[in-house]
């Protein structure tokens, strides 16, 4: 799973950018706003989902240019395409092979994963971004999530419309709905079980000299089959009008992650701890994903090697290539990523808009 030729037009910074990866590291170095992190954010983007940034398509189109975007890429004789027209710069086309595809047809042919400066905040901040989280991990092993992701989201929005027409709604449109939340949500919690447990697995066989180990778990309130789930909703209905919202379900987990090495939470330790509880875990995924679909995912980390000391620089390094990754790394100078060796292809980012 690795890309072997990717072309940006009018993405972002760049006017027109293309970069054909020589190596399984792509270090991409240059000045602030060069544009290196746009160049992870385009990858990002041919997968399911909003990006590594979760912007708005419209800011993503180059200023001054035509008003749309469109990526490209090369995956094992398959050519990946999305982006954006100008005439509808919020509806995201997608195309496989030239043929017109859906935004979850992507997640059949590539999977990645993300780090960023702005995730440092994950395991302190709100649930829902470690939802998302956990849901690319998912959506990493079994591409069929994406769907069922999409259609409980619909569903649920649908159903919190209805709650709120005045004068109430009619009992068997809600029916309807929560028959279709309660398969979806009930697919999603499966497969985030699925990969829960398997991810442990590759947990308690991760070497923890240099990065801590992590003990995960889901935490959700109310019932996790199809059927509770629907009965739960139907009784539900008049609490949940009255907060607006549906206050129970899939959409409402939380992820929870402890030290393994002395059982404190996340949130309660240090920022250096949480990046490497973040690197533990990503590591462990990407050997999850290699064993479970015969390949690693694209790995993208923004800006991690600056923030980490030259040891556990070179142990992170180490550990990434023995994941058999593809893997895009952001730095401000070339020699952050001497650790690498002859497995970096080291890219100068010029921030001036043209090619590379």
């Amino acid at each position: 799973m690795a890309l072997s030729r990717l072309t940006l037009t009018e993405f972002r910074n760049h006017v027109h950018l293309t970069v054909t990866p020589q190596a399984p590291f792509i270090a991409l170095y240059g000045a602030n706003g060069a544009g290196k992190t746009n160049i992870l954010e385009a990858v990002s983007m041919l997968v399911p989902g909003r990006g590594l940034r979760r912007a708005a398509l419209s800011e993503m189109a180059y200023s001054g240019g035509s008003g749309g975007f469109s990526i490209s890429a090369e995956l094992d004789g398959t050519v990946l395409g999305t982006g954006i027209d100008a005439a509808q710069p919020e509806r995201r086309k997608v195309r496989i092979n030239s043929a017109n595809a859906t935004i979850n047809n992507l997640a059949e042919w590539i999977s990645a994963i993300w780090l960023t400066p702005a995730m440092d905040r994950l395991f302190v901040d709100g649930a829902g971004a470690r939802r998302r989280f956990l849901d690319r991990l998912v959506l990493a092993l079994e591409p069929n999530h994406a769907r069922s992701s999409s259609r409980y989201e619909k569903a649920v929005q649908q159903r919190n419309r209805i709650l709120a027409t005045p004068g109430g709604a009619d009992p068997q449109w809600l029916d309807a709905i929560e028959a279709q939340m309660a398969d979806g949500g009930a697919a999603i919690i499966e497969a985030r079980a699925r990969m829960l447990t398997a991810l442990a697995v590759q947990l308690d066989a991760a070497p923890a000299a240099s990065f801590p180990v992590p003990d995960v778990a889901l935490v959700m309130e109310g019932p996790v089959t199809a059927d509770e789930l629907r009965a739960l909703w139907r009784n539900e209905r008049r609490k949940d009008a009255a907060a607006g919202r549906t206050l129970v379900g899939p959409h409402r987990a939380d992820l929870v992650v402890h030290n393994r090495a002395n059982g404190q939470g996340a949130d309660r330790c240090s920022t250096g701890e949480q990046k490497a509880l973040m690197l533990s875990l990503i590591l462990a995924h990407a050997a999850l994903v290699s064993e479970l679909r015969g390949a690693p995912p694209i790995l993208l980390f923004d800006e991690v090697a600056a923030h980490l000391d030259p040891d556990r620089r070179a142990a992170l390094f180490a550990r990434l290539g023995e994941t058999g990754a593809q893997v895009w790394m952001t730095g401000t100078e070339a020699a952050l990523f001497d650790a690498i060796g002859p497995d970096a292809h080291l890219v100068a980012v010029p921030g001036d808009g043209g090619g590379i």
